[in-house]
């Protein structure tokens, strides 16, 4: 039976910002205490999380969705259905690093002991990996029943966090156990499930603890003249989510990064820099100081040879220009290379790269290239998503597959701390 003491531990006031840039999948079911969600939700915010609320429909009817969007920023979804041609439910479970369900009625708790995933919430928590952590809330008969209690059993043997229920009033006026934890609570729960992740990520093949890793996002711009330069189509995006992979599995990162306009992930040492050229001497200066790099910087291949003083006036026509091949800092890099993990990227028009990719592995002495399919709607640069290759060189390769940016961050951050413990 709960105490109806909260653990002391666990009541203490939370400080600073420990959820700073950390993504949370928030469930919400029916139940009356539903308008404590809204309070947790505000204090994950404030945290520093990155809140998405699913609601199933039942929990709607006690508080608007429209509450939760104002203090997440994000759109508020209940429905399976609402957006089928980004697969919600997938989606948004391969972004969380944390779940909480807040409150959790007995009938989520039977629907995820048994796995069943018949709305958008249970489908939500059936895909997700991270940690789980749920705050029953119904009425003491409810909680009570063997039923209830061998559900909650199937869910702390799959190391879901389990916190309260407390007692206090209830619905309707009854007294007794299965009122809801307070938020304060059921926070530190969260940061505690997240912190013992970490702990187990380190101390496993997914750690990348102690470790430097230096990693490059975005284009390079080459100017033309003062106004006008020469670029590619890439925003960053998969450089800075595997710099926050990086960081989160305890590696110190430094991410070099050419003009993006995307925010610094938190604990991450940012340089920018503008040209090919200025790229390439921020990598090399650094790379004896690193255990890996991962180039996943689209790095222009020419520039012009003469840059304009000034600018270069419609009237005169078009210019011509004469170009100049630009460093290939990963070859250079595969030259330079001592003990180093040495991680390519590449981009390909052709539906499977991998030949080209494994001539790219094999040329520049990688250890990995991601080949990746581009110049198609819903892949590579500016999406959500890839459709590429996981090429290695010493075997297992991965084929070529459809991949959200989060997914492949994941993939190669395993790759990296299986090749530091095969160097141990």
């Amino acid at each position: 039976m709960p105490s109806s003491d909260p653990d002391p531990k666990l009541a203490r006031p939370v400080s600073g910002r420990p959820f700073a840039g950390r993504h949370v999948l928030f469930g919400v079911t029916g139940g009356i205490a539903a308008y404590k969600a809204v309070l947790l939700v505000r204090m994950l915010t404030e945290a520093g999380a990155d809140v998405q609320v699913v609601m199933t429909p039942a929990a709607t009817r006690f508080v608007g969705p429209d509450t939760f969007a104002a203090l997440t920023h994000h759109p508020v979804y209940s429905d399976v259905f609402e957006r089928t041609d980004a697969v919600l439910h997938v989606r948004m479970a391969h972004r969380a690093e944390v779940a909480i369900v807040a409150p959790a009625t007995a009938n989520v708790l039977a629907r995820l002991a048994l796995g069943l995933a018949d709305d958008l919430v249970t489908s939500a928590l059936l895909e997700a990996t991270c940690p789980l952590v749920v705050a029953p809330a119904m009425h003491t008969g409810m909680w009570q029943h063997p039923a209830t209690q061998a559900n909650v059993r199937v869910l702390r043997e799959r190391d879901a966090t389990i916190v309260g229920p407390g007692e206090g009033s209830l619905a309707a006026g009854d007294e007794g156990v299965g009122r809801m934890a307070e938020p304060e609570e059921i926070l530190v729960a969260a940061i505690r499930a997240l912190a013992e992740r970490a702990e187990r990520v380190a101390d496993g093949a997914g750690g990348l603890a102690g470790r430097r890793i230096l990693v490059t996002a975005g284009p390079t711009h080459e100017p033309i003249d003062p106004v006008r330069y020469l670029a590619n189509r890439s925003t960053g995006k998969m450089g800075f989510t595997v710099a926050t992979e990086a960081a989160r599995r305890g590696a110190a990162v430094t991410l070099v990064t050419g003009p993006v306009a995307l925010s610094d992930p938190a604990g991450v040492e940012v340089r920018r820099v503008e040209t090919a050229e200025e790229m390439a001497g921020e990598v090399l200066a650094r790379y004896g100081e690193v255990d890996a790099v991962v180039m996943a910087a689209a790095v222009a291949d020419w520039r012009p040879s003469e840059v304009a003083a000034s600018k270069l006036k419609k009237d005169a026509g078009p210019p011509v220009l004469e170009l100049r091949t630009t460093t290939d800092i990963l070859s250079s890099l595969g030259k330079a290379k001592e003990d180093q993990v040495l991680v390519g990227f590449a981009a390909e028009t052709a539906e499977d790269p991998t030949a080209e990719g494994r001539r790219k592995l094999q040329e520049k002495s990688l250890d990995l290239l991601v080949a990746n399919v581009v110049g198609r709607e819903g892949t590579g640069f500016g999406s959500d998503s890839n459709r590429a290759a996981i090429l290695s060189a010493s075997g297992g390769d991965l084929p070529v597959r459809a991949w959200t940016k989060q997914e492949l961050a994941s993939a190669i951050c395993d790759r990296l701390a299986a090749a530091f413990l095969a160097r141990r």
